[in-house]
Formats: C-alpha cells, sequence, structure tokens
C-alpha cells in the first residue's frame, strides 16, 4: 500500500466517523436516540471549570482596564506582545503633569512662593506616577501572567480534552444505536466488538478529562495567592501616594499666604482678612485656616533703620542675584535700605547680604 492509498483511506474513515457522530448528534438533539450522561462528580467538575473560565477572563479584562484605562494603549501592548516585542516606555499622565508643574515652577521662578509650590507640586506627581508604573508591573507579573496563563494553557487543554470527550461519548452512543438495529449475528457480534472498544476508549477519555478537571481546585489556590499579591500591591501603591500627598500637603502648609511675583511685585490672594498690627492693611489667612502676621517690630526696624537678628520661617530660593537664599530656621541679621520696596529687607548672612522679604521672618528680641 502506498503512502496516497494510505492517506485516501483515512479520510475515508475520518469523514465516516464524523458522519456517524453528526447523524447521531442530531438524533439525540430530535430526541430520537438515546444519550449516555456523564456521571454528576464529572459534571460538577465541567461546571467548575467553565464558571472558573468566563470569571477568570472577566476578572483579567477589568483588571487590565483599571491598570490602563487608555484603550489604545492597551492595543498596542497586545499587538507587541504577540509579535513578541518589547511595548515602548511612555510617560504616564501623573508623570506628565509633574513635568508640567515643574516647568511652569522653573518659568515663574523658585523664588516665587506660587512657583516654588508648582515644583514641589509636580516633584509629588512624578512619584506618584513612578509608583503607578510600579503597581502595573508588579500587578501583571503577579495577577495578570497567572491568569492568561490559565486561559491560554490550562483551560485550552481543558477544553481539548473536553471535546475528544464529547467525541467519545458520540462514537459510543453511535456504537449502541447500531448494536440494537443489528440482526444478523454476524453484524451483532461485530456491533458487540465495536461498543466494547468505544466504551474502553469513552471510559479512559473521561478519567483523563476529570484529572485535568480535578487541578481546578489547586488553580483556584494558586491565583488566591496571586490575588493576594495584587492586594498587596495595591496597598503599598495607595499608602506610598497618601504619604507623597502628606508630605506635600505640610510642605504646602509652611508657605506664607502671599507670594512674590518675579517683578518683586507682591500678589494678594482674595482671602479674609485678620486684624492685627502688621506691615501693610492686614494679614493674610490661608485655606488651612492658618493665620500668617508679621510682628509690629518689623515696622519699627523699617522706621529706625537699625539692624535686628531674625528667625527664618520659611525655605527661599533667591531669584536673581540681589537676593538672599534663605533656610527654615536660620538666624540672620536684616535691615532697611532708604528706597527698598516696602515687603523687603536686606538679609546679612556671613558675607553673604542680599534682599529677603520680610514674611519669611520673624525679628528676635
Amino acid at each position: 500500500m502506498n503512502i496516497m492509498d494510505f492517506n485516501v483511506k483515512k479520510l475515508a474513515a475520518d469523514a465516516g466517523t464524523f458522519l456517524s457522530r453528526a447523524v447521531q448528534f442530531t438524533e439525540e438533539k430530535l430526541g430520537q436516540a438515546e444519550k449516555t450522561e456523564l456521571d454528576a462528580h464529572l459534571e460538577n467538575l465541567l461546571s467548575k471549570a467553565e464558571c472558573t473560565k468566563i470569571w477568570t477572563e472577566k476578572i483579567m479584562k477589568q483588571t487590565e482596564v483599571l491598570l490602563q484605562p487608555n484603550p489604545n494603549a492597551r492595543i498596542e501592548e497586545f499587538v507587541y506582545e504577540k509579535l513578541d516585542r518589547k511595548a515602548p516606555s511612555r510617560i504616564n499622565n501623573p508623570e506628565l503633569l509633574g513635568q508640567y508643574m515643574i516647568d511652569a515652577g522653573t518659568e515663574f521662578g523658585p523664588g516665587t512662593a506660587y512657583g516654588n509650590a508648582l515644583i514641589k507640586c509636580g516633584e509629588t506627581q512624578k512619584r506618584i506616577g513612578t509608583a503607578d508604573r510600579e503597581l502595573i508591573q508588579t500587578s501583571a507579573l503577579n495577577f495578570l501572567t497567572p491568569l492568561r496563563n490559565f486561559i491560554e494553557g490550562d483551560y485550552k487543554t481543558i477544553a481539548k480534552e473536553r471535546k475528544l470527550l464529547q467525541n467519545k461519548r458520540l462514537d459510543l452512543d453511535a456504537a449502541k444505536t447500531r448494536l440494537k438495529k443489528a440482526k444478523a449475528a454476524e453484524t451483532r457480534a461485530s456491533s458487540e466488538q465495536e461498543l466494547r472498544i468505544t466504551q474502553s476508549e469513552f471510559d479512559r477519555q473521561a478519567e483523563i478529562t476529570r484529572l485535568l478537571l480535578e487541578g481546578i481546585s489547586s488553580t483556584h489556590a494558586h491565583h488566591l495567592r496571586c490575588l493576594n499579591d495584587f492586594v498587596e500591591a495595591q496597598m503599598t501603591y495607595y499608602a506610598q501616594c497618601y504619604q507623597y500627598m502628606l508630605d506635600l500637603q505640610k510642605q504646602l502648609g509652611s508657605f506664607p499666604s502671599n507670594y512674590h511675583s518675579n517683578n518683586n511685585q507682591t500678589a494678594v490672594a482674595p482671602v479674609p482678612s485678620a486684624s492685627s498690627n502688621v506691615i501693610g492693611s492686614s494679614a493674610l489667612t490661608s485655606t488651612s485656616s492658618l493665620v500668617i502676621t508679621s510682628p509690629s517690630n518689623l515696622t519699627d526696624l523699617k522706621e529706625c533703620g537699625g539692624s535686628r537678628r531674625a528667625r527664618v520661617l520659611y525655605d527661599y530660593d533667591a531669584a536673581n542675584s540681589t537676593e538672599l537664599s534663605l533656610l527654615a530656621d536660620e538666624v540672620i541679621t536684616v535691615f532697611s535700605v532708604v528706597g527698598m520696596d516696602s515687603d523687603w529687607l536686606m538679609g546679612e548672612r556671613g558675607n553673604q547680604k542680599g534682599r529677603v522679604p520680610i514674611t519669611y521672618l520673624e525679628l528676635l528680641n
């Protein structure tokens, strides 16, 4: 027998088997043929596996949406994954916002309160962006990948064996039908032999399928560990974000309510005034209800033209060479210069000298 004859006979046998299964399946649907039912344990295992597959797919897809809300980015990552290539690194939204804030703060001037605040906010946003990137990477590795491996690996194997079991069951029932219809002794003997073979193949396939399905319990245990990893990653992420924002809030809370623009003119926020003997007409109240006041002896200093020691209340970065950078809690010498803007004093630290904003100072007795 040559190869061509063998292939023809194999195709004919396969066609005959397919036709026999199709006839059996159709007659079962029409109620004209009996159907061998699987045992209750195997049916429960099949139902559990199908339920696991459906919910794993839903959880996996929604987790991907949670971690990457941009559908175009998800499609791009999917394409790169199918091409077995690494997707290019892209800046995320918090990082982009942070960079805009830093650029704006630099443009407005790091020495101004608003510019300094923008820079600090931008740095915090970038840290949040980094934490977000770490959450995505950790979750993809420890949670999404195991779920995807189940759908694309274990469940595909289960589905393949389940389909084989269905075919073996159809072969078995078709053999039973032929045995019932057999009249001649020779035909009946052949049908009985076929029934024994198909029954054996069905039992063997049922056992293989059952063993695979019983592994679903192990899959659930593994996915539970992965779920714990995912929750831990989220907990770390939100704890980091909370700490970052708490630190930022403290930094912003230390800023004075009024800030100096780059042309050294005072910009005052529209907030309620508090009655106090301060430079100008009133003190400013910030949104955090912290009242910033300037001691009355600052006015006395400007009037008498003497020098005094002062404690620095907040950090201050000099906007240009005429100003003096300050560190919170340091003590410097200050004095008034004729013709200087009313919101500024001359500060001196050792050999360093420059203008300093009076709202950053507290005169010492």
